[in-house]
């Protein structure tokens, strides 16, 4: 595998030469400084380019170009990172040689079109595509809480402090009341405009042929913008955390614990807290695993993960309400337990495993390999090959201090209620 980037100007673009895959995948990330009504404005946004375009005026004729392009495929997600928010766009295509001549650049010419050729009319977006994926947020916006699992994180990052971290990924109904095609189309050149703009394209290509055809229909002239740090600071450490329980109609309480972690080294963040999180409660060895639920039958399930960009990590288990106030302390002290050193090699070298298992299998895969790119812009993190050295230089006094670093802030509990 071969990676290459280059400064294009107004965005840069990662060539990863692989011949692992029969298809190109080609994603552009864009991302901005996140404000809460960006949020919204984000999924819409998001979702419409790929509704329908100029060219294409309904999602029925956008998917049979699609398809006339052998199955060529275009998405959208948006998503936060950090300080930051995000929209990417990919495109998923197979190489001329098992379709036929001139596939390639037609497809990235129809992606270029999608992004850059809106369905708009006098500055407005498209009223019927508008209405249409508008409903399609409204929906989702108002059904978030149908997961209980995903209710009791978004209820404990938003009783925890005042960080980017607690604006609901779906958007609020409010902003999307508001939201006309005027509005929408208003951001979407805003965003366009003054995001920040990485191009990813991996798969078996000829890098001087995709500079070419990139640079040709990917019409980018943002002037390049400042970056800021991805990575949420956090401002203090409460010696004593907080309780916050609520009951919801449901059968399984949700127990969802928020950790407060220390400005890191680099390698403290890439690597030790991860085979911290490994040990703790990250994998099906994990202390979590085998001593509050095996063990002392706790818990229907429990473990841990770290956000990095947020400095947090989360717990979360799924108990009986009886059951609360035991599970916590248990939590407690295997928290504990790792700032003592009660851990053993074998504990350090099942995670070491379980961490190189996890990158080998990021190569099987082109989207994980972009991630991988993605995470190494924003978090410095090493190629895969130096990750897999790099994680075995982690020793035991290099857990315990970093678990040090880690404070329980806000223990949040959906109460079941009913029987």
């Amino acid at each position: 595998m071969k990676y290459e980037k280059q400064d294009m100007g107004s965005y840069n673009l990662h060539l990863i030469q692989t011949d692992k895959f029969r298809t190109v995948t080609i994603r552009v990330s864009m991302r901005q400084e996140i404000t809460e009504e960006n949020v919204t404005y984000r999924n819409v946004l998001a979702d419409i380019l790929v509704y329908s375009n100029a060219n294409y005026k309904t999602k029925r004729e956008l998917v049979m170009k699609e398809q006339d392009l052998y199955s060529a495929h275009i998405s959208a997600n948006s998503s936060r990172s950090g300080m930051y928010n995000n929209i990417n766009f990919q495109l998923k295509i197979l190489l001329d040689k098992y379709t036929e001549e001139g596939i390639e650049e037609e497809s990235i010419k129809f992606f270029g079109d999608i992004l850059f050729n809106p369905n708009v009319t006098n500055k407005k977006f498209d009223s019927t595509s508008f209405e249409i994926v508008k409903k399609e947020n409204k929906s989702i916006v108002e059904s978030y809480k149908e997961s209980s699992s995903k209710y009791s994180i978004i209820r404990l990052l938003q009783n925890m402090e005042d960080k980017p971290y607690k604006y609901i990924e779906y958007g609020k109904k409010e902003v999307l009341d508001n939201m006309t095609e005027e509005s929408l189309y208003n951001f979407y050149q805003d965003f366009f405009n003054k995001s920040l703009v990485d191009i990813y394209v991996i798969g078996d290509i000829d890098p001087e042929k995709y500079t070419k055809l990139i640079k040709k229909y990917f019409l980018f002239d943002t002037f390049k913008r400042k970056k800021i740090s991805p990575i949420i600071p956090v401002d203090k450490y409460n010696k004593r955390s907080k309780t916050v329980i609520e009951q919801e109609d449901i059968s399984q309480s949700k127990l969802s614990i928020g950790c407060k972690i220390e400005t890191l080294s680099e390698f403290d963040r890439n690597y030790t807290l991860t085979l911290y999180n490994l040990i703790l409660g990250g994998s099906s060895e994990s202390k979590f695993f085998k001593n509050i639920r095996e063990k002392h039958s706790l818990c229907y399930y429990v473990s841990s993960s770290v956000r990095k960009l947020d400095n947090l990590m989360i717990i979360k288990a799924g108990i009986s309400k009886e059951n609360f106030k035991e599970t916590v302390k248990r939590i407690k002290k295997e928290m504990k337990d790792m700032t003592l050193g009660n851990f053993d090699e074998t504990d350090i070298e099942n995670a070491i495993n379980n961490y190189i298992s996890a990158l080998n299998e990021i190569e099987d895969f082109s989207d994980a390999i972009i991630e991988t790119y993605v995470a190494k812009d924003l978090l410095n993190l090493d190629d895969l090959e130096t990750r897999r050295e790099k994680i075995k230089q982690v020793t035991k006094e290099d857990i315990i201090r970093v678990s040090k670093s880690v404070h329980l802030a806000t223990i949040y509990l959906l109460e079941g209620v009913k029987e």
